[in-house]
């Protein structure tokens, strides 16, 4: 798995994809937190908060991340290397995991620049004479962020495993991440199910990701991103295997 992993990530940095991802997230994240007249906008919230920087990273991650995993699965069929790593020792749960956990990074690293970000708003609260930055909430929200992360990233990868074809493949991994971040939440709103409506929304991203990024950890949301991965992971494997 970590030979795999490895592979992928020097193969990323070596053609410079890895590079122009990170890129295009930090320039969007850039664009809407410091220039665009939006809600997301640091500098007309008057409070120092990332708050609507981490209201922001779900909607980025859910058009980027898909990309990644795409070319993860879809190109390897495409150039008949996934077929290659089948008549090599490496086992099927090595191979998900190596391409579950290079996915996920990608979209780890592209967070780091948003230390910048932190350091902009602290400088702003002491010009400005406004609260520091809520270290809690800071912590909450890269917390949420990672598992965040994870949670596409299997999403998307379980897409890309669905489809032979790339454009298919990342239509659907959007799909998929839109749904359950937003889609679910958004159903559970119209209050359609009664009683079942709050059972409903628990299922979706959304009610989880965004108590972390308020400052509150628990348990059960960090329980619940796991199972979203694994039960990804599943049957990313079943269908892997009826591939080979």
């Amino acid at each position: 798995m970590f030979s795999l992993y490895k592979k992928e990530l020097f193969e990323s940095f070596g053609n410079g994809s890895a590079s122009v991802i990170v890129g295009i997230f930090s320039v969007l994240c850039v664009l809407f937190l410091f220039f665009f007249e939006t809600h997301y906008n640091l500098l007309d919230i008057g409070i120092a908060s990332l708050y609507s920087y981490f209201i922001l990273v779900p909607w980025i991650f859910m058009f980027l991340i898909p990309a990644i995993s795409m070319k993860s699965f879809t190109e390897e069929s495409r150039r008949g290397t996934l077929v290659w790593l089948f008549s090599q020792p490496v086992s099927i749960r090595s191979i998900l995991l190596g391409k579950l956990f290079f996915v996920w990074t990608l979209g780890l690293l592209c967070l780091l620049p948003s230390i910048v970000y932190v350091y902009t708003v602290d400088a702003l609260s002491l010009t400005q004479e406004i609260s520091d930055v809520d270290a809690g909430a800071l912590l909450g929200g890269y917390i949420g962020a990672f598992f965040l992360c994870g949670a596409f990233s299997a999403l998307g990868n379980l897409a890309a495993l669905l489809s032979e074809n790339p454009i298919t493949a990342y239509l659907l991994g959007v799909f998929f991440c839109f749904f359950m971040y937003f889609g679910i939440e958004q159903l559970s709103s119209y209050r359609l199910m009664g009683t079942f409506d709050y059972a409903f929304q628990s299922l979706g991203l959304y009610k989880h990701y965004i108590n972390f990024s308020r400052g509150l950890i628990d348990s059960k949301d960090v329980f619940y991103f796991i199972t979203v991965v694994l039960i990804c992971y599943g049957v990313s494997e079943i269908k892997i295997r009826k591939k080979k």
